[in-house]
């Protein structure tokens, strides 16, 4: 045996040992960009959760916005018509009470029967 036979053997056990483990390398990668179980289905899931939360996040602000604007338009109301009440109390004279509260009279039924 020559060396160059020893070395081309040498070459060939390494070559196999290199192919074995990029095969090993290949079947880890497709397990873990499998959409169902691996990391690319933890991926899909992510995404389709962080979709849905955006659209939920955009639904919370359209309703917090129509919220604050209904709000804004009733203390506005609230104001105008405290500013027509005091208006009324400093211009308008104070009605007299009644001297005593009024009273019905009733009706008799066997009277008037």
């Amino acid at each position: 045996m020559t060396l160059s036979l020893i070395l081309q053997g040498a070459l060939v056990v390494a070559g196999l040992a290199v192919a074995g483990f990029c095969h090993l390398l290949a079947r880890r990668l497709r397990k873990l960009n499998d959409l169902e179980t691996g990391l690319g289905g933890a991926i899909a899931v992510m995404a389709a959760e962080i979709a849905r939360l955006e659209a939920a996040l955009a639904a919370a602000q359209a309703g917090a916005t129509t919220a604050t604007d209904g709000l804004a338009r009733e203390i506005e109301k609230a104001k105008s018509e405290r500013a027509y009440w005091a208006l009324q109390q400093q211009f308008l004279p104070q009605a007299a009470a009644p001297a005593r509260p009024l009273r019905r009279r009733r009706l008799k039924e066997a009277g008037h029967a």
